[in-house]
């Protein structure tokens, strides 16, 4: 499918003045960069002769700092320690706009810190610091008390599940009922290791991985699995849309009363996919709360993606660079928009 330049306007011109909440796993991305010229004499190991570091909101706040690039209207719920990580990631989410009211701080609990190594463009090694368990009773009340106050206020809700312990089925719950009630798109990027029911979310976006395992197949090769998976969970879940991401396959959307759309891979070169799933489902929540169709916003999903995974480390893209990569072989040439 190809979007009219008309249309494509249309869509983006829109996201400036949606607001959305992201409700997730909230981290600290650090990337260390240097240069590698000699291996170790202590080890087989090579010496990184360190140049500079870099701090970035990393997992559901990565998912917020993709919405940033596109509106300024956004809020992150989750649960932090009350640590110098947790001071800089607030930090980080203030200066980009971000509402940070619905972060709650646990004092005995490591904010998630993922430290990664990078000399020549490559990644040497990542090492992770955080608490992965339970949030426990009284801060889940209180994440949810804030839910149901602020989900009326935005435009739609992302659940970013990356399975550290935020997530249950209470809180899942209390976030799709409230988006639901109040007429809001509501998304969710699941983790098959916490398998919780997602009725009543408009979208789930699981990888290929993740698709078969929520739906207890194995692995093997083709779409057709990919497409028995989605069935299965379909019919599990009721969501208006199921968008599997298939890494250099692309994409597949699933509705309801459609054929499955499959979008090809827009990528141009490839030097990191950290982060590609995380803008996935930003710019297809925002394309659905902008009135897309879901076709059309698996369109804008995937050339987005196709853009972060030519940069290193977690990256984001403007609205422009996402424009730019529609024109070739033709942008606005080709079948009628839908």
């Amino acid at each position: 499918m190809v979007i009219a330049p008309t249309r494509f306007d249309q869509i983006i011109d829109r996201f400036a003045d949606l607001s959305v909440l992201v409700l997730g796993d909230l981290m600290l991305d650090e990337f260390v960069w240097g240069k590698v010229s000699r291996i170790s004499p202590e080890a087989p190991v090579p010496v990184v002769e360190v140049q500079s570091s870099s701090f970035y909101p990393g997992g559901a706040a990565n998912v917020v700092r993709n919405l940033t690039s596109f509106t300024r209207h956004t809020t992150a719920v989750g649960a932090v320690g009350r640590d110098e990580t947790a001071a800089r990631l607030k930090e980080l989410l203030r200066v980009d706009g971000t509402g940070v009211e619905g972060i709650v701080e646990i004092p005995d609990r490591v904010t998630g810190h993922k430290t990664r190594i990078i000399a020549r463009q490559q990644q040497i090694v990542r090492f992770d610091r955080e608490t992965v368990g339970p949030i426990g009773e009284i801060p889940r009340g209180i994440l949810i008390d804030f839910l149901q106050r602020e989900i009326p206020k935005h435009d739609a809700v992302i659940i970013e599940d990356y399975g550290k312990g935020l997530l249950d089925q209470t809180l899942a719950d209390a976030a799709i009922e409230t988006a639901r009630r109040h007429n809001k798109v509501v998304t969710v990027d699941l983790n098959p290791k916490n398998p919780l029911c997602w009725n009543g979310a408009t979208a789930v976006k699981p990888n290929r991985s993740e698709a078969l395992a929520s739906a207890g197949l194995a692995e093997e090769e083709g779409i057709a699995v990919v497409e028995r998976a989605a069935a299965i969970l379909q019919e599990r879940w009721k969501t208006d849309y199921l968008l599997v991401t298939l890494g250099e396959d692309g994409m597949l959307l699933f509705q309801a009363t459609e054929p499955p759309y499959h979008t090809p891979t827009r990528a141009q070169k490839v030097f990191d996919v950290s982060g590609a799933g995380d803008t996935a489902i930003a710019v297809f929540t925002l394309a659905l709360a902008a009135g897309a169709s879901g076709v059309e916003a698996a369109e804008l999903s995937n050339h987005a993606s196709g853009v972060v995974v030519g940069k290193l480390g977690t990256a984001t893209l403007t609205a422009a660079e996402l424009r730019a990569s529609f024109r070739p072989p033709g942008f606005g040439l080709g079948l009628p928009a839908i």
